[in-house]
């Protein structure tokens, strides 16, 4: 009887346990999980210990329409698209830009703001264009090659990454030319430090780092545009509809206007 009762008493533990860990790896479905990169002024960004910016407000407002609360999980920029794939995150919100190469991972909602990718050099620069980075053209206006010593700083995974990467025919500088860094600010002070001759960045960042660090400049006319989206699982079609229909009833309301015009002057 006591071996009996010692039997029992161990299944039951086991239960225990079991049903414990299940609670734990269990999602809150009341939950809506945003992975973010927080060095993205003025899209996100830490300011007095709280996350601020664009995405935060608009994922903010989006979570209000669904009845659920947000989580923000600040993680590194290239983890975001992995991190959504996976299903470790709902949604990436983080003036993430909808590529092809991206869309083969996960699906993205309908375009909430325009973004644009600027060149940042020091203000003493002999480059008044990131054209005289290249040593020419050939017969159809595309660059030839890359003047020598001409680095390029990105933040490692964004879109300026990419594009910069890309061979000179494409307008790009390739990628022996291009140096990588986990922040938009390390690419900042890099160019400060003399490391790299120009940063290439989205605009809003580039004026809030221009600001911020004195001896810098932003060259005129614009590397390339781009549509910022929010990027969700493929597997999960039903959170993609809500998210969309919560941003067009935010766009036509006014809200997601108000909120970029906050902090885009």
């Amino acid at each position: 009887m006591k071996k009996f009762a010692k039997i029992l008493a161990l299944a039951l533990a086991l239960i225990l346990c079991l049903g414990i860990f299940a609670a734990c790896g269990k999602k809150d479905d009341n939950k809506l999980v945003m992975a973010t990169n927080a060095s993205f002024p003025p899209y996100e960004y830490v300011e007095n210990g709280e996350y601020a910016g664009i995405d935060v407000e608009i994922a903010g407002l989006i979570a209000q329409k669904l009845g659920m609360e947000l989580e923000i999980q600040d993680v590194e920029f290239g983890s975001i698209i992995g991190g959504v794939q996976s299903g470790k995150f709902d949604m990436g919100m983080a003036g993430l830009t909808v590529t092809e190469e991206r869309k083969e991972s996960v699906n993205f909602t309908t375009s909430y703001a325009t973004g644009i990718q600027s060149v940042i050099v020091l203000e003493d620069s002999e480059y008044t264009s990131y054209e005289d980075f290249y040593t020419g053209y050939d017969a159809e206006g595309n660059p030839e090659d890359v003047i020598e010593g001409v680095m390029i700083g990105v933040q490692q995974d964004t879109t300026g990454d990419i594009y910069a990467s890309s061979d000179p025919a494409e307008w790009g500088f390739g990628s022996d030319n291009v140096v990588r860094y986990k922040t938009g600010n390390d690419a900042v002070q890099a160019l400060l430090s003399g490391k790299v001759t120009a940063v290439i960045i989205d605009n809003e960042p580039a004026k809030s780092y221009v600001a911020a660090n004195e001896g810098l400049k932003i060259l005129e006319g614009s590397y390339t545009d781009e549509q910022y989206a929010i990027c969700v699982s493929k597997e999960n079609d039903e959170l993609l509809e809500k998210i969309n229909n919560a941003l067009a009833e935010l766009t036509e309301e006014g809200k997601v206007q108000e909120i970029i015009d906050k902090y885009i002057k």
